[in-house]
């Protein structure tokens, strides 16, 4: 019987490859697809900074040395926008001062032409390595793992769900920013869930909901008798979550009263129960959340600056519901499927001018209110299909439509002229320079959107 090929442990894995030189992307590209490794190229650094949110590798190796933007400038667009994917250099013209240069930076990596395949092979098993399980195996894993409640397709979901995994195995505190709505609780539990601490337990409380006087009880216990209406004692949130993970969201709502208690004992690991003589030594990791610019807070004074950097080591920004408009459908028909579950629905999908109006909707509430207006349609639905009438009057407004691409451009336009010429005092030449146009056609730029340079000159 013949054996089976062995698995190569690169597969399911995604490489982004980055050059110019359409002979060297070619080559590349057969040694990392014979590793078994699935590879997108891009002859730019501009193309590659397009196919990154749609394709998501895990590692980009690009050349140092292309035109317009070189791999230096286009490894700082990726630090910014996916600052845990790894990257790798490779260059005809390395030197060691820019091989110390970019690793410095953060460059994962620097190979100089002509590289051993070998060298390469393992240097890419490094960068696989830091950056966690690939992404077909996270697949696989999802429906029983830390992200089985998470419902989405976005490209910036998945790269903060990418953040999520890789912080999951330190014990740092997380602050998660992010609108009301959003998912911060779901995500702290994620981040529970993916860490060693997920056989303990996981606690969530809201401190904007604790009555100041109560807090201190909630969170470190009390003993019997230590206030009125203390009939037993009774252990805090802080002891319930020993080993495992403390949620504190609204956490900017905190009385600062009890911030400094709080302080204390995220520092010294330890709490004292209401009305008790004896500390308990607590070993808990911390996740906070508020929907307040918890920065802003701290530098008005109305939060505790030491406290706000003990919670702060690591940040996460959660994503408005608007701006990841292609989970909208997903989200919609995984609540629909939901209620027709639970309540016997008759709705079972929406109709395509519903699915429009919920695309073009602002979303102020975030998920949560998506999800309440998909329970209120459903309820009121007679027919499988959800009609655009009843999610209109869910919504309590009218229909907003898509501006065709063309408008948008127009739109863009003349707002990008208004802030050159605001900017230049109207003074054309220097709005040119600043738009990288000769006069004449920046000239013809205002005559198509009817816009005269004298009327932003200052008036005497």
């Amino acid at each position: 019987m013949a054996n089976k090929a062995k698995k190569s442990p690169f597969q399911g894995q995604k490489v982004l490859l980055v050059d110019d030189d359409p002979s060297l992307l070619k080559l590349l590209s057969m040694r990392l697809d014979a590793a078994g490794i699935e590879v997108k190229t891009a002859q730019s650094a501009e193309q590659a900074i397009s196919i990154v949110p749609v394709f998501l590798p895990e590692l980009v190796i690009t050349d140092l040395r292309m035109a317009e933007m070189d791999g230096l400038a286009l490894f700082d667009h990726l630090q910014q926008h996916y600052p845990t994917l790894p990257v790798i250099i490779l260059t005809a013209h390395g030197t060691i001062k820019e091989a110390v240069a970019a690793t410095r930076q953060g460059v994962f990596g620097f190979l100089t032409k002509p590289f051993d395949g070998n060298e390469l092979l393992q240097l890419v098993d490094q960068a696989f390595a830091l950056n966690g399980p690939a992404a077909i195996d996270q697949q696989q894993t999802a429906k029983d793992h830390w992200r089985n409640d998470i419902i989405t397709r976005s490209a910036v979901m998945e790269n903060l769900l990418r953040e999520v995994q890789k912080i999951a195995q330190s014990e740092v505190s997380v602050y998660i920013n992010g609108e009301s709505g959003t998912g911060k609780e779901l995500i702290a539990r994620a981040i529970h869930d993916a860490s060693p601490r997920s056989g303990k337990e996981f606690v969530a409380v809201n401190c904007s909901a604790i009555p100041e006087e109560l807090l201190e009880s909630e969170l470190f216990g009390h003993c019997k008798g230590a206030f009125s209406g203390a009939s037993a004692d009774r252990k805090g949130l802080f002891e319930l979550a020993d080993g495992g993970s403390l949620f504190l969201d609204e956490i900017g709502d905190m009385p600062a009263s009890f911030q400094v208690k709080l302080l204390r004992a995220l520092q010294e690991g330890e709490i004292r129960p209401v009305g008790s003589n004896h500390i308990l030594k607590v070993d808990v990791r911390i996740i906070s959340a508020s929907h307040r610019n918890l920065q802003q807070l701290a530098s008005e004074e109305q939060f505790r600056t030491d406290l706000y950097y003990r919670l702060n080591v690591v940040t996460l920004n959660l994503p408005r519901l608007a701006d990841r408009p292609e989970d909208i459908p997903l989200l919609a028909n995984y609540f629909i499927s939901n209620m027709h579950s639970r309540t016997q629905s008759v709705a079972e999908g929406l109709s395509n001018e519903a699915l429009e109006l919920l695309i073009a909707y602002d979303w102020p509430g975030n998920v949560r209110q998506l999800k309440n207006v998909i329970e209120h349609v459903c309820t009121f639905a007679t027919t499988s299909l959800i009609p655009a009438n009843l999610v209109e009057k869910a919504l309590q407004e009218k229909q907003k439509s898509w501006l065709s691409f063309n408008d948008a451009r127009k739109n863009f336009e003349r707002e990008y002229l208004i802030k050159l010429l605001l900017m230049a005092s109207g003074n054309v030449t220097e709005a040119a320079r600043l738009a990288k146009r000769n006069r004449t056609e920046f000239y013809r730029l205002l005559d198509r959107h009817s816009l005269k340079a004298s009327e932003f000159k200052p008036q005497p």
